[in-house]
């Protein structure tokens, strides 16, 4: 009896569980983890996976059976904080933003805090004045479709993304204009998407201090 309990004690320790991260890109990362594997351990997975190594302001996020929201504690089993059924699902989100964007070393870092910006605004979680608003809205919109071009974008272009829950006309015009003006004949012209990244970052700090909490 002993060497049953034994061998069914094993198993129960060797099994595994499917978790799925959602990143902040919309893909997702699949992988499988053991009974008592700690959060940490699902973290450095997930940094490796996506080679990012200014892990700092980074976490993962779950909602749980009751839908409140909780970070991922990596000193504690994953399976345990759960509370549900697997297989487990969760996110990867920015938990605290750099206080000096120029302090981002990496470029996976910065686009990946850029993404998460995005998603704040557009979720309506990121609280500005208009003209932030709209100046992040024109980087949004640089790094989507380049300089401003006449011939491939007509009037009312920019009302074909959505950068916020809701905008007004006179937000959408003063977005174009930004994007028409002082991107492409400013600093910022021609720049790739990946180049946009850090004076993105500049202007969005400005927007932390009227945010509403800390977490994404």
């Amino acid at each position: 009896m002993l060497s049953r309990w034994m061998s069914g004690s094993s198993r129960n320790l060797d099994r595994e569980y499917n978790c799925t991260v959602r990143l902040l890109d919309d893909s997702e990362y699949t992988c499988t983890i053991q009974r008592d594997a700690k959060g940490q351990y699902l973290f450095d997975l997930l940094c490796h996976h996506l080679n990012l190594l200014e892990k700092d302001y980074f976490g993962i996020r779950f909602v749980d059976p009751d839908k409140q929201r909780h970070w991922l504690e990596f000193t504690k089993s994953v399976v345990k904080q759960m509370r549900a059924q697997p297989p487990f699902t969760m996110c990867f989100r920015v938990k605290f933003y750099p206080t000096d964007p120029a302090a981002l070393k990496e470029e996976i870092t910065r686009y990946l805090v850029f993404l998460q910006i995005k998603r704040d605004l557009y979720h309506g979680r990121l609280l500005c004045k208009t003209s932030d608003a709209a100046l992040l809205a024109a980087y949004i919109l640089q790094a989507e479709i380049g300089d401003y071009d006449p011939g491939k974008h007509p009037e009312g272009y920019s009302s074909k993304f959505q950068f916020f829950p809701k905008h007004s006309e006179k937000l959408e015009r003063k977005i174009a204009e930004i994007h028409k003006l002082e991107l492409r004949y400013g600093s910022c012209r021609g720049l790739l998407p990946s180049a946009l990244k850090l004076p993105f970052l500049s202007p969005e700090m400005k927007c932390m201090c009227r945010k509403q909490g800390i977490h994404p």
